[in-house]
């Protein structure tokens, strides 16, 4: 049977130059690939060395690994992205809301997904007057809604006020949805709109009888619980808040050294021997 390999993909496998975290003097920096281009100008790389690892796991083959990006990114967003080795055929994107099979929308998994937030969440509108109406344009940037499933907020992090979160937390919760704050973004999610229940349906699909996973934030909790083994960075809100599970590892690295040492376990777990 094979593994499943799911993987967050922003701050946990790519990054932005901001959050590269190259401490190192400049001379032992790695060399990094460039994998999503926006607007022209590049935004997000790999350290090379995790580019050859990543194409090692593609090549492994479907019958030993399955790869699957599980972002919260909305489609359009995730198309950006160029991942080095074969293309993976499932991923996840909007945090569980479209499953991507071969590039393409399985429309019966949305439609699933969407009765269900129906069913046992406060409806989009509702927490999106919320957010228009209790943020402050004084650090608020940009108010987006991905793929009609969630809300965000681009903000000026050093501006937010502490207790703006935990309000909105508190309100969130009451009504069924979450919220993550993920570098200058707030997301406002709901509950149900996870990405273990799409990696538990690609589980199903493949056969496997065995998955990894890897990410950083609040909204990936759930993935890596939901994994045999899973791991996690020296940096983002999971490691800020000191969050640890019995099959999580909590990494020493931070940064893109985090992604190569990941992909390191990712292809010594999907090689190991039973």
């Amino acid at each position: 049977m094979p593994v499943l390999v799911a993987s967050d993909l922003d701050r946990t496998l790519i990054y932005s130059s901001a959050a590269l975290a190259l401490t190192m003097p400049d001379a032992r920096a790695p060399r990094l690939l460039c994998v999503e281009v926006h607007e022209s100008k590049p935004l997000s790389y790999l350290t090379e060395t995790s580019a050859r690892l990543l194409t090692e796991l593609g090549e492994l083959g479907e019958d030993r690994a399955v790869f699957v990006p599980s972002t919260t990114r909305t489609r359009r967003q995730y198309e950006r992205i160029n991942l080095p080795g074969p293309a993976p055929r499932f991923a996840i994107c909007a945090n569980g809301g479209h499953l991507l099979v071969d590039g393409v929308t399985d429309h019966d998994w949305h439609a699933r997904v969407t009765a269900r937030l129906a069913d046992e969440c406060a409806p989009l509108a509702e927490v999106r007057a919320h957010l228009e109406t209790s943020a402050d344009p004084a650090w608020v940037r940009k108010h987006r809604v991905a793929d009609d499933l969630f809300a965000y907020l681009v903000i000026e992090r050093e501006l937010l006020p502490e207790d703006w979160m935990k309000e909105l937390a508190v309100w969130a919760e009451n009504r069924g949805w979450t919220v993550s704050l993920q570098g200058r973004k707030i997301y406002a999610v709901p509950r149900p709109l996870t990405k273990s229940a799409a990696m538990r349906e690609v589980a199903r699909r493949t056969g496997a009888d065995r998955t990894l996973a890897a990410g950083d934030s609040l909204l990936d909790a759930d993935l890596l619980l939901a994994a045999d083994h899973a791991w996690r960075p020296a940096h983002g809100e999971l490691a800020d808040a000191g969050w640890t599970a019995p099959t999580v590892t909590a990494l020493p690295e931070r940064g893109v050294l985090a992604g190569e040492r990941i992909l390191r376990e990712f292809l010594r777990g999907a090689t190991a021997t039973p």
